[in-house]
C-alpha cells in the first residue's frame, strides 16, 4: 500500500475538507480526490461522506484512523533508522487551545523551521474533548491543553508551562475606572463574555460567579476568543482571557484591566496517547515545545539559550532579532 494515500486520508480527516487538505499537503485538490478514491477502492469501503459542509469521516473511516497513524509512525521510524543521524522529517500535528495556536505556537513553528527544516508542524485549534478524541483517532500527534490536571487512563500528560489570565472590560466600564478592588459579588451583577464551555479557565470563572448567593450573572459563551474580545471592547460585558490574546489591545488602550479577585494562571499540559510510539519528528516537536514554555518561566529568555532553538531567528514567527522574549509574569 502506498503510504502517501494514508497521509492524504489523515489530512482530509483532520481538516474535513479536500481543499484544505490539498493546501496542507501542497497538492492539487484533484490529486487529493484521486488518492482518496484509490484508497477507498483498495480498502473496499467508503471513507468519507461528501457533504455540503465538508468531508465527514464515515464509521469505517473512523475505525481506520488510528491504524493509519500507526503505519505512518512506523514508516517514519524506519526512515529515521535508515538515515542514521540525519535530521528527523515528517508532518507533526499539534492540537491546542485557540489562545495557544494564535499567540504561542507560531514561535515554535518558526524556530523549528530554522532548526529542523524537514519537519512540518501543523496546528489545529481544539478544546480538551476534541483534542483527546483526535489523539485517540490518530488525527493528532500531540495536544496542549489548558487544564489543571489531565487524568485520562489512555493518555500521558505533563505540565510544561502556564498562561496568565486577566479580567478585562471596555475602557469606559465603571469597574475599570472606579479605582476600588472588585469582588466576586460585584462581578456577579455583570454580563460576562466567556470562551466556550469545556474551556477550563472560563468554566472556573462561571462557577465562581454562579456560587455567589442570589447571583444571576448573564453568561454568554463564544467559540472564538477574538469574538469575545471584540464584544468586550464594544462594551457588551467583561471577560477573563489569556494575557497573550489581549496584551496588544491593553497596550494600545482598546481594553482595560479590572482590578478584581485573583484569577489563577491556566496550566499548559502536554498530552500524548499512551499507546502510541514517538517518532523522531514528534520527539523534536515535543522538545521544542518544552523548551519554549520552560524559557517563559523566567523573567527574560535570551534567544539561543543552550539546548533551545533560537526563536528570534525565525523571521516573522518570532520577535525581532536581538530582542529577548519577556515573560508575561516573573
Amino acid at each position: 500500500m502506498d503510504t502517501r494515500l494514508l497521509r492524504t486520508f489523515l489530512a482530509v480527516a483532520r481538516t474535513e475538507s479536500f481543499t484544505a487538505a490539498a493546501g496542507v499537503l501542497k497538492l492539487s485538490q484533484s490529486t487529493v480526490t484521486v488518492q482518496i478514491k484509490s484508497l477507498e477502492r483498495e480498502l473496499g469501503t467508503r471513507l468519507f461522506d461528501r457533504m455540503a459542509r465538508g468531508a465527514q469521516v464515515t464509521a469505517a473511516g473512523r475505525r481506520l484512523l488510528a491504524q493509519a497513524a500507526d503505519v505512518l509512525e512506523a514508516e517514519s521510524r524506519l526512515r529515521a533508522a535508515a538515515a542514521g543521524d540525519t535530521d528527523p522529517a515528517g508532518i507533526v500535528v499539534v492540537g491546542a487551545a485557540e489562545s495557544l495556536c494564535a499567540s504561542r505556537l507560531p514561535h515554535v513553528v518558526g524556530a523549528l523551521r530554522e532548526t529542523h527544516k524537514s519537519i512540518d508542524m501543523h496546528l489545529f485549534p481544539a478544546g480538551t474533548g476534541p483534542a483527546l478524541e483526535g489523539l485517540r483517532a490518530g488525527r493528532l500527534d500531540v495536544a496542549l491543553l489548558l487544564e489543571d490536571t489531565v487524568e485520562v487512563a489512555d493518555m500521558t500528560a505533563s505540565p510544561v508551562g502556564r498562561e496568565p489570565l486577566v479580567l478585562v472590560s471596555s475602557v469606559g466600564h465603571p469597574l475599570a475606572t472606579s479605582g476600588q478592588p472588585v469582588t466576586w459579588e460585584d462581578l456577579a451583577r455583570e454580563s460576562f463574555l466567556l470562551h466556550e464551555e469545556g474551556c477550563s479557565y472560563s468554566d472556573r470563572v462561571a462557577r465562581e460567579l454562579l456560587a455567589v448567593p442570589g447571583a444571576r450573572p448573564r453568561l454568554t459563551r463564544f467559540g472564538s476568543i477574538e469574538a469575545a474580545r471584540s464584544c468586550v471592547a464594544a462594551g457588551l460585558g467583561l471577560s477573563v482571557l489569556p494575557l497573550a490574546n489581549v496584551d496588544s489591545v491593553l497596550r494600545d488602550g482598546s481594553l482595560a484591566v479590572v482590578a478584581g479577585p485573583r484569577i489563577p494562571d491556566a496550566t499548559v499540559q502536554l498530552v500524548r496517547h499512551r499507546g502510541r510510539s514517538t517518532s523522531p519528528a514528534v520527539q523534536a516537536v515535543i522538545d521544542a515545545l518544552r523548551c519554549y514554555f520552560s524559557s517563559r518561566s523566567t523573567a527574560v529568555f535570551a534567544p539561543g539559550s543552550p539546548g533551545c532553538p533560537d526563536p528570534a531567528s525565525a523571521g516573522r514567527s518570532g520577535p525581532p532579532a536581538g530582542q529577548p522574549f519577556v515573560a508575561d509574569r516573573p
